[in-house]
């Protein structure tokens, strides 16, 4: 490998922005970090007639197609980039759907978020493989104080837990392809832009888990309150937070992205509390805290990273963003000379 191409590996890994987080950022983090957490809530309210296979196929066909409603998302992807985008929706969407499917029934629920929480960890360590690279010392801090805030949370329910070691390999390995997944994503969303990439990765997504579907359809029943979850499991907790979740990866880079596995214990943690009465002990109040602070410390740039101006969507040297037009036209973002160019057909 080249300098050259080495160079370009790391800038899509890290993401186009190497500032500290503004408000956009953690605004976007935060809302697809409350739809993720949100989404165990619909998940079960769904599984209480429907099957899991059928959960499963309806969320990501119900996500395409809300997402193929927009159609600049519609646009097709170069010949050259499907193989990146079939294993980032085999790794990161299909394979997870089915192992945690899986794992769900061998491991208490408490165990399964900490495990996911790892997410960041495992992420930082697959983009250090790719671009060659340690970590920064204050990122990996941010790693490893954000992963003590989710034990800390965690703590309470795993004093007594009765788990199998199958249920905890398959998480594991359903996180390590997640993470995989994300350092594919980068690049693709700041070729093509948030929706397009997002409605191609739950498309091909939905056709793996098709099977899964009309397989499970012979053990569902259709009560309304499962089939409303799994709209609202379809449309938000698919289709929406994918095209924002996107657009977070392109711009801060998978690692810092992946900060979100911080924060979806915490949602999953007060909607336990709001809707299900369920009792917070002091140690994951500190947790909540100390987690937070871990991502904090995870979200900052490069120390000698310059305020970047902003700029007009779709004018050279644009970050590339959501990237879509509701015309129907299509481009793509080239980055050339050091600066983004839009390409527009």
């Amino acid at each position: 490998m080249d300098n050259e191409e080495h160079r370009s590996i790391s800038d899509a890994v890290e993401g186009t922005s190497q500032a500290d987080f503004r408000a956009r950022d953690w605004g976007q983090l935060g809302l697809a970090a409350f739809i993720f957490g949100s989404s165990f809530l619909f998940i079960t309210l769904s599984l209480r007639s429907l099957n899991a296979g059928t959960v499963a196929f309806g969320k990501a066909a119900l996500g395409a197609a809300a997402l193929a409603m927009v159609p600049g998302a519609r646009c097709s992807i170069r010949r050259p980039d499907w193989g990146r985008l079939v294993l980032a929706s085999l790794l990161g969407m299909a394979v997870p759907t089915i192992l945690f499917t899986i794992a769900q029934e061998r491991i208490p629920s408490a165990l399964a978020g900490m495990l996911v929480s790892s997410t960041a960890i495992f992420t930082a360590v697959v983009a250090s493989v790719e671009t060659r690279t340690l970590p920064r010392s204050t990122r990996l801090v941010g790693l490893l104080v954000g992963f003590t805030g989710i034990v800390l949370i965690s703590a309470p329910n795993l004093s007594a837990l009765d788990a199998e070691a199958l249920g905890v390999i398959l998480v594991l390995a359903a996180v390590l392809g997640h993470s995989v997944a994300t350092t594919i994503y980068a690049p693709l969303q700041q070729t093509y832009g948030s929706m397009r990439v997002a409605l191609w990765l739950v498309a091909i997504s939905a056709v793996l888990l098709a099977p899964f579907g009309f397989f499970g359809l012979t053990d569902s029943t259709f009560e309304l309150t499962s089939i409303i979850a799994l709209l609202i499991l379809g449309v938000i907790g698919t289709g929406l937070v994918w095209a924002v979740f996107l657009g977070v990866i392109g711009r801060v880079g998978a690692v810092r992205a992946s900060i979100a596995g911080y924060i979806i214990p915490i949602v999953a943690l007060i909607l336990g509390v709001l809707i299900l009465s369920e009792r917070v002990e002091l140690v994951q109040v500190v947790g909540v805290v100390v987690a937070l602070a871990g991502g904090y410390i995870l979200s900052k740039g490069k120390a000698s990273t310059a305020p970047v101006a902003e700029e007009e969507e779709g004018q050279p040297g644009t970050r590339p963003e959501i990237l879509v037009s509701l015309d129907g036209s299509c481009g793509t973002m080239e980055r050339v000379g050091g600066t983004w160019q839009n390409t527009t057909r």
